[in-house]
């Protein structure tokens, strides 16, 4: 079937169950950001691969909700699918929540199936729709009956993440969270989030794209943690390390049934905006529920020393193939045929080379001159362009290692600047620096932090759109909360800093239709000092590669800034240069002199 013809066989579901509109969503029953192809029903149903977006239709109307990043390549890829585009006008919001409540009658009813949807979002529906009585029925898997090739959910074998990396057993682990269970007198932890349960298990997998994750669930309780998970994922030698360490396997899907026969009164936490609305209509009413953030999350935010070992030496590691990848550009552009696409081979290549890669932690944008222009660009071959000695060109990827998780972002001259890009450039370092610099007493929250970057843009009434930093997994997701540096935290806005966590340093500058601008580096809180004024943190920059000083307006930076760059060159150099061969040392020598 093409998309048509899908849409037409949808709607005569629809029609069969009485059904005036259903949605689908981009996500799968983890809600998580990355999805297996099991869950990939947009792209299936309408032909868009965009990662953000969802889908409603209606007898007369068939939409994709998505926002500005993906205007263009849903303009193409939706062409004569009988889906139409709706432009977002807010990023990440459900704004065909109210159209649908416009659009439909009294009593009327949307459907969906409550498994990939956040108990929040439903919580959000009832409140507008009850304006109307329009009725929500979550029972109704449509896809499962029309999709009749759809792959099925990933069985591949898992692994243990070894405790050299991990620091900590999944033992451990547990009764470090029954001891926080037990202060707030909990009696059940539900963990759908797939990051949690890798993190307290001490799993990885192949599940999806990017995150080494395993599609499961878990229930911890003050005597028993029950990892939910297809038994054809694990090995023997994976069996009997969990069950060392007293962890009981179940069936994936067998969560449902048992959270439905817990005892009544009992208490359940669980960060509802990570789990989804089949899932807690599973609890019973009787139940006392607590929604908060996962005290997992909290727990594996704070690395552990042998973390942030790790950490310290992945980035060695990640920097070594960075300095060979942007050396090999600077060598050959112009010189050889070299594109968005091709650049970005190149470098997962170099990253290939070191010890302990797994993979890249996302895909990699690789953003020349205009393109640079959008933050979440992403080269197709239809948009893919040759790098010429011209111009700025971005590139931000990462990597993920047994050590560690990377995510960096630089922003290279090809050729000659004009002063506007220069200027850009440098108040968009300047920003990048100041965060780094920032110390900040304890109890601090990232949202505070924020302004630190963008004053150097809100001088020059200038901005970015996007947040500042986002938390970082250890071999887990490069985007990982609860942490966050950004004027725009939601939940995170209750998140202290704590000495441990690991979080993005990205101010950016845009000017559409002709430049982007990011120099990102990992940060890492850790302790400064304390004093009768109390306990000062401050941020350890643990990326390790060359910011491009071609583009540095050298007037326009303090002095405080000019050293925090000379340091943390030579810093770059004294790390990595004894893995480098002489060729590359010399260009590292270079690209990290003094300004």
């Amino acid at each position: 079937m093409n998309s048509k013809e899908k849409l037409s066989a949808l709607r005569k579901l629809m029609n069969k169950h009485n059904i005036d509109a259903y949605i689908i969503p981009m996500t799968d029953a983890h809600l998580s950001e990355y999805v297996a192809n099991h869950w990939r029903v947009i792209n299936w149903i309408s032909g868009f691969s965009g990662s953000a977006g969802t889908i409603v239709v209606t007898q007369n109307f068939a939409g994709l909700w998505t926002d500005s990043r993906y205007f263009i390549q849903a303009e193409n890829q939706l062409k004569n699918s009988g889906f139409e585009l709706v432009k977002l006008k807010i990023p990440h919001t459900p704004e065909y929540i109210e159209w649908l409540n416009k659009e439909l009658k009294v009593g009327e009813t949307v459907a969906f199936d409550a498994k990939v949807f956040p108990v929040g979002l439903i919580q959000i529906m009832e409140s507008v729709f009850n304006r109307k009585s329009i009725k929500i029925n979550g029972s109704l898997d449509f896809i499962e009956t029309l999709w009749t090739d759809r792959p099925e959910i990933p069985k591949n074998k898992i692994f243990i993440h070894d405790i050299k990396y991990a620091g900590k057993s999944s033992n451990e682990k547990i009764k470090e969270l029954n001891e926080k269970m037990n202060e707030q007198s909990i009696d059940y932890h539900i963990l759908s989030s797939l990051d949690d349960i890798a993190w307290l298990f001490n799993i990885r997998g192949n599940d999806i794209d990017y995150n080494p994750l395993a599609i499961s669930y878990a229930l911890v309780s003050s005597d028993k943690a029950t990892l939910y998970i297809d038994k054809e994922k694990l090995t023997e030698s994976v069996n009997k390390e969990l069950i060392t360490n007293n962890i009981s396997i179940k069936p994936y899907t067998q969560i449902y049934s048992d959270l439905s026969n817990l005892e009544n009164g009992k208490t359940v936490f669980t960060q509802l905006s990570k789990t989804n609305y089949a899932l807690y209509n599973s609890i019973p009413k009787e139940c006392f529920i607590i929604d908060d953030i996962n005290i997992t999350s909290i727990m594996k935010a704070e690395k552990n020393q042998t973390e942030i070992s790790h950490i310290r030496e992945t980035m060695i590691k990640d920097g070594a193939a960075m300095v060979k990848f942007l050396y090999w550009i600077e060598k050959n552009v112009g010189k050889e045929k070299i594109t968005e696409i091709s650049a970005s081979e190149k470098l997962r290549n170099f990253r290939a080379e070191q010890e302990g890669f797994f993979g890249e932690s996302f895909g990699t944008i690789s953003a020349y001159k205009s393109h640079g222009a959008m933050p979440h660009y992403s080269a197709t071959k239809e948009s893919d362009v040759e790098l010429k000695p011209e111009g700025l060109y971005l590139v931000d990827s990462g990597g993920q290692y047994f050590g560690g998780t990377t995510d960096i972002t630089r922003t290279v001259t090809l050729g000659k600047l004009t002063d506007e890009e220069k200027r850009d450039f440098t108040l968009a370092l300047k920003g990048t620096i100041n965060l780094a610099m920032a110390v900040f007493p304890y109890g601090t929250k990232g949202v505070q932090l924020d302004a630190f970057a963008r004053k150097p843009l809100w001088d020059n009434h200038m901005n970015y759109g996007h947040g500042t930093g986002h938390g970082v997994g250890f071999f887990l997701n490069v985007h990982e909360g609860p942490q966050s540096i950004s004027t725009n935290s939601t939940i995170n806005k209750a998140t202290v800093l704590q000495v441990g966590m690991l979080t993005s340093d990205e101010p950016a500058f845009y000017r559409k239709d002709k430049h982007g601008i990011r120099i990102e580096n990992l940060i890492l809180v850790v302790e400064d000092k304390e004093n009768e004024f109390g306990k000062f943190l401050k941020f350890e920059t643990v990326t390790l590669c060359p910011i491009d000083t071609k583009p540095v307006d050298v007037n326009l930076l303090t002095f405080e800034e000019k050293k925090w760059l000379n340091d943390y060159h030579k810093d770059v150099y004294d790390k990595i240069s004894p893995f480098l061969d002489e060729e590359y040392k010399k260009l590292l020598k270079e690209k990290t002199k003094f300004v």
